[in-house]
């Protein structure tokens, strides 16, 4: 069953959007993030997926006053991403209640010590962001384009421990357009013990509902939810029949 986690990304204290990670795109849909993620919550919403767009550019966390907030009044998982370039970054995140902290430009620059972290902090903590430009990896932001595929980058920490990893096709994100099947089901193939989790490009129900009979553990939904493109009410109801089906399964 695929778990839906919804996006929220944050610049000056708003949940905004942008098209390909694109700042001059920006959209704001919500000057209280709190709310936002109290709504998800009251959704049956385990999981919440918060990039500090801030952080980002700032190269250090710089929203996690939102995140104590958030966690302190939903008590829902957060994968935190945004800033993570170096361990006190890390440590801040990960003191301030994120379950799990994604890491992407560290794992091409530095990739001894995104090993350590691995092994230091355990593979169930740190999730692997690779951000994918036309099949190779882009960082800082996605400003910058390395030569590294997302296969090779997947292969490179696998030996130390590497569980998790988001995989966003920037072509798509913020596009609606439909996810990047393809690019997933290879990678299951590749990597079928991988707990991967497909983002970009979701546009409707039907998208998630492709994605999960290609076998993909996880999908992050931002914009869809935010244009209305896919109401929480229609979330709950996918969430459910796939609850009811399960129990089925296991009874039979």
């Amino acid at each position: 069953m695929i778990q839906i986690i919804p996006a929220m990304d944050i610049i000056s204290g708003e949940c905004v959007r942008l098209t390909k990670g694109d700042y001059s795109t920006r959209k704001s849909y919500s000057g209280n993030p709190l709310e936002m993620a109290e709504r998800f919550c009251g959704a049956g919403l385990k999981r919440l997926h918060i990039v500090d767009l801030d952080g980002a550019r700032a190269s250090f966390p710089e929203n996690l006053h939102i995140l104590e907030k958030i966690i302190s009044r939903t008590g829902m998982e957060i994968e935190w991403g945004g800033g993570i370039k170096n361990r006190q970054a890390l440590d801040a995140v990960l003191d301030s209640g994120a379950s799990q902290a994604i890491c992407g430009s560290i794992a091409v620059s530095d990739p001894d010590e995104f090993r350590t972290w691995l092994s230091e902090y355990g593979p169930d903590r740190i999730i692997l962001g690779a951000d994918v430009r036309n099949g190779m990896i882009a960082t800082h932001g996605w400003m910058q384009d390395s030569s590294v595929s997302v296969e090779d980058l997947v292969e490179r920490f696998l030996p130390f421990g590497l569980s998790r990893v988001i995989c966003t096709d920037i072509a798509c994100d913020g596009m609606l357009c439909g996810p990047s099947l393809g690019l997933y089901a290879g990678l299951l193939r590749r990597f079928p013990e991988l707990g991967l989790t497909a983002s970009g490009g979701i546009g409707s129900m039907e998208d998630i509902i492709s994605l999960d009979r290609t076998g993909i553990g996880s999908v992050i939904v931002g914009k869809a939810i935010y244009e209305g493109r896919i109401s929480l009410e229609e979330i709950e109801e996918f969430n459910s029949k796939q609850e009811n089906s399960g129990k089925c399964s296991r009874e039979e």
